[in-house]
C-alpha cells in the first residue's frame, strides 16, 4: 500500500483537524525519545582516561569506570584483566569525562548514612574552599507535561545531589532549597543572591551551583 492510499483511508476531517497532527507530532516525538534514551551513553557507563590513588599510596594510570551508586572504581591498564576497588581502599581518582570534555575529580570521604554508620562513599569536587561543594549522580525516572496533547511522558534522566562541607569537615547533604544555601553565607549571603540574579544561575545546574559557591569563596580571598 502506497503513503497516499494509507492517507485515503484516514477521514478527511482527521487529516486536516488539529487533534490529528498533534497527535501524530507527539507520536513523533516519543519515537525520538525512546531512541535518545536508548542510544545515550551515561558518564558512569563509559570507560574514561584517568588515574586513581590509592589509600595505601599507589598511584594507578589507565582506563577508569566509576560505579557511585556501589561506590566502586574499575580500572583496566593496557587492556589487562580489569581490577576493581572500593571507596575503602581508594583516597582519590581522577578523569577526562568526554561527555563534557572536562576532567573530574572524586575522592573517598567519610559519610554518616542513614543507618548511623560513618562510611566512605565517592563524592565528586566541585569548588574547595571555604565551602566546599561536592556532589553524587544517579539516575531517575522523572514524568514530564506534554505541550501537544493531554497526558505525560517519563523519561530517565542522570540527577545529582549537592553536598556542602565546612571547614570542619563535616558533610551535610543540600536541601536544594536556595534559601537554606544562603542562611549557611550569612552576612555574605545578600552579595551571592545578587550575583545569582546578575548571572541567571540555577540552583538545579551542576556547574552553577559550582559558580555560586566559588563566589563566595571569592569573598573571603579562598
Amino acid at each position: 500500500m502506497t503513503a497516499t492510499q494509507e492517507t485515503d483511508n484516514i477521514p478527511h476531517h482527521l487529516i486536516y483537524s488539529g487533534s490529528f497532527q498533534r497527535r501524530c507530532l507527539m507520536i513523533g516525538i516519543c519515537i525520538l525519545l525512546s531512541f535518545s534514551v536508548h542510544a545515550q551513553k551515561w558518564p558512569f557507563e563509559l570507560w574514561h582516561e584517568g588515574k586513581i590513588v590509592l589509600l595505601q599510596g599507589d598511584t594507578l594510570k589507565g582506563l577508569v569506570k566509576y560505579d557511585m551508586q556501589q561506590d566502586l572504581l574499575q580500572y583496566n591498564w593496557n587492556d589487562q584483566k580489569v581490577e576493581a576497588y572500593s571507596a575503602r581502599k581508594v583516597l582519590f581518582f581522577e578523569i577526562f569525562d568526554v561527555t563534557v570534555h572536562r576532567y573530574r575529580q572524586f575522592f573517598a570521604l567519610p559519610y554518616t548514612t542513614a543507618s548511623e554508620y560513618q562510611v566512605p562513599i565517592f563524592f565528586e569536587l566541585l569548588e574547595e574552599g571555604k565551602m566546599t561543594l561536592l556532589s553524587r549522580e544517579a539516575l531517575e525516572n522523572r514524568t514530564y507535561s506534554s505541550p501537544y496533547y493531554v497526558g505525560s511522558y517519563t523519561r530517565i534522566v542522570l540527577v545529582y545531589k549537592y553536598y556542602l562541607m565546612g571547614e570542619d569537615g563535616k558533610i551535610t547533604e543540600f536541601t536544594g532549597n536556595k534559601n537554606d544555601l544562603l542562611d549557611l553565607m550569612g552576612k555574605r549571603a545578600e552579595e551571592v543572591e545578587k550575583y545569582i540574579k546578575a548571572n541567571h544561575l540555577r540552583f538545579d545546574e551542576k556547574y552553577d551551583m559550582a559558580k555560586i559557591v566559588a563566589y563566595y569563596n571569592s569573598l573571603f580571598g579562598t
